[in-house]
């Protein structure tokens, strides 16, 4: 007698439907992994994050780091002030606003002043803020853990 190699086409499509739902699961493992990885990678929000040399930031200004999530404040007086970019109400983006001179927060029309502290709620209190350390001439934030503030106090700030 004579073994069949022949494929019937009932065991063939049976065949590919399976390697495609495989397929398909590795997919979506792989993805998943990715997705559940941690992201705090140095130059990452959630971990330090170099801003750049301090003579790069004029005082009396403000720097967006869209990356990091937060502004870079350098007060008139030279010190710096790194704020969370989220809104204490509900968490919100909040932008810089020059003409104005403050943070406005899109969603319930908060605004913070220069320094972050609220100015028309619905925010409880002022941006949270990050620490700022200052190594050979660079200004590193350190994004790991943002410090809840009732108000600005200027010893906050960090000099060079």
């Amino acid at each position: 007698m004579k073994a069949s190699t022949e494929m019937s086409r009932r065991h063939f499509l049976r065949l590919g439907a399976n390697a495609l739902a495989a397929l398909a699961t590795l997919e979506i493992l792989g993805a998943s992994l990715l997705f559940l990885k941690p992201r705090s990678m140095e130059g990452e929000f959630g971990g330090m994050v170099k801003a750049g040399p301090t003579d790069s930031f004029p005082p009396g200004s403000i720097t967006e780091f869209p990356d990091g999530r937060f502004f870079l404040i350098r007060a008139k007086d030279g010190g710096f002030l790194a704020v969370y970019r989220r809104c204490t109400h509900l968490g919100c983006a909040v932008s810089w606003e020059p003409a104005a001179n403050e943070f406005v927060c899109p969603c319930h029309g908060s605004h913070f002043d220069f320094y972050g502290d609220v100015q028309n709620p619905p925010a409880p209190r002022a941006l949270d803020a990050f620490a700022v350390h200052i190594e050979e001439g660079d200004v590193w934030v350190d994004t790991s853990r943002p410090q809840s503030r009732d108000e600005f106090k200027s010893d906050q700030l960090v000099y060079a």
